[in-house]
């Protein structure tokens, strides 16, 4: 019963902190949406190459066609921080619908997702040359504050540091700061990711019978995982301390692993 518990909590803990962000007080920051824009041409596989503090690793996101006019789907799918400590091979699927609220202005979206407790976020195209960069602004609104991330996007695993400059100096000249971005990790991925187990969370596993299937076979997939890290707890922790010497890179590890994240695209 305990250990059932155990992978229960666990796979709780990965839902609720596949990806991070950062709160703020007030309205959400102003960014410009990119004009012009051919959501038609955004569609396809994007790897995340910065994104708003997080420890996850081989992020990307694919857009495709909605059956409903003005809606598209997004899924993103990942490496989770926590169980990439373990030898289980595994994907984090989380698809999403993005939404053109005004036709004259479809770069900028609203996007939901199952989980998101908080409701819709805004969803923002602020620049792309649709075939090698893209940069994405996400922002919801909460009581006073608000939460936000910011995304540098490539059709590549790898992008030219001079878009990446480009796309962190307009998120600056919004005043949103660059320096919040983790790089993600884009090599050692699974050349599928679809292959070993995958966690899947879209609007089919959001009901009670789904949603408990999704926890009971995640828990038994991940019953080693558990094991692993308790067993390894001092393993992981000198793995994340003591991989190098570099106390700057020891501070943007602890930075990047926030217990109280929860998730945001």
């Amino acid at each position: 019963m305990f250990n059932y518990i155990l992978r229960l909590y666990l796979v709780f803990f990965i839902v609720e902190n596949v990806e991070m962000h950062t709160y703020h007080l007030g309205s959400c920051p102003t960014i410009e949406p990119m004009p012009n824009f051919e959501m038609n041409r955004m569609l396809g596989i994007w790897y995340v190459i910065e994104k708003t503090s997080t420890g996850s690793s081989c992020i990307l996101y694919n857009i495709t066609r909605s059956d409903e006019p003005g809606q598209f789907n997004i899924e993103e799918i990942s490496q989770h921080f926590l169980l990439a400590l373990t030898p289980l091979k595994h994907g984090y699927h989380y698809k999403g619908t993005l939404k053109v609220l005004d036709k004259s202005v479809p770069a900028k979206m609203s996007v939901s997702f199952p989980l998101s407790v908080a409701g819709s976020s805004s969803f923002t195209v602020f620049s792309t040359d649709y075939e090698t960069y893209a940069g994405i602004f996400t922002c919801q609104k909460i009581a006073f504050s608000h939460r936000q991330s910011a995304t540098i996007l490539s059709r590549t695993k790898t992008l030219d540091s001079m878009y990446i400059t480009k796309l962190r100096n307009k998120l600056e000249n919004a005043e949103i700061s660059p320096f919040d971005l983790s790089i993600i990790k884009q090599n050692d991925c699974p050349k599928d990711p679809n292959a070993g187990y995958n966690i899947n969370i879209n609007d089919e596993t959001i009901s009670a019978k789904a949603a408990g299937d999704v926890i009971r076979k995640a828990g038994e997939k991940l019953g080693d995982g558990v094991e692993y890290i308790s067993g390894k707890a001092k393993d992981v922790y000198h793995k994340v301390s003591d991989k190098s010497g570099n106390n700057e890179q020891i501070n943007d590890v602890r930075k990047t692993i926030d217990p109280d994240a929860e998730w945001l695209p």
